[in-house]
């Protein structure tokens, strides 16, 4: 795997619902390393800190090799790295292989897979249409927020090194499709209890679970 683009956001002001709304999902590509702190990138622009930034979301990361689907999909965007919020765009990220709780080496930094990304309405608007949150969950390939357990500088084509893997088989893509696709309580009960899955990811599920016991 290897880094093909460091992206940061300044806030863009947006309207939903007859409000404006400022947000930094409006990433750039950077020519400059990024330095990932223990909440968040280093000038980057977390608006909404009750669901981006923190220690389980301090940065998102996000597969160059689907960029190419997603043009196909919508051909008339202004198409460049950082389209999807991600600080990091990573040649060669695979989600049905990255597991929840690995340690990965970027740059300077080290991190941990935490939970995948889930899309919400300001993706929609970036990408003209809410139908794209659709599309998103059916890929089920949603890039990941990490932890970072070692700040650092990372660049355009530093490699990314697995150092760990995590104690469980609880890929990106099983724990994203548990969330959004039919699962069994159980399931989603274990999943929970992964000790390296973000809390408020198991919150989520917790609620499903709920949903599901109460029918």
């Amino acid at each position: 795997m290897k880094v093909v683009s460091t992206n940061i956001a300044r806030p863009v002001k947006i309207k939903w619902k007859n409000k404006e709304i400022i947000t930094g999902i409006f990433k750039n590509p950077t020519s400059s390393p990024i330095f990932l702190g223990k909440d968040d990138v280093k000038d980057d622009n977390v608006i909404d800190r009750k669901y981006h930034g923190g220690a389980d979301k301090a940065c998102y990361l996000f597969s160059a090799d689907k960029y190419g689907y997603w043009k196909q999909l919508y051909p008339d965007l202004n198409w460049n790295w950082g389209m999807f919020g991600e600080n990091i765009t990573i040649e060669g990220f695979d989600e049905t292989q990255i597991n929840i709780g690995d340690v990965l080496k970027i740059g300077d930094a080290v991190v941990q897979i935490s939970q995948p990304r889930e899309p919400c309405y300001k993706l929609g608007i970036k990408f003209n249409t809410q139908k794209v949150l659709k599309d998103f969950i059916s890929l089920a390939l949603p890039g990941a927020y990490v932890r970072v357990l070692i700040e650092g500088n990372v660049s355009i084509g530093n490699e990314v090194i697995v150092l760990e893997r995590g104690t469980s088989n609880l890929t990106l893509q099983k724990v994203f499709n548990y969330l959004y696709k039919d699962t069994a309580s159980h399931t989603l009960i274990s999943a929970i209890e992964n000790k390296y899955l973000a809390e408020s990811f198991k919150k989520d599920l917790s609620r499903k679970v709920v949903n599901l016991l109460s029918k």
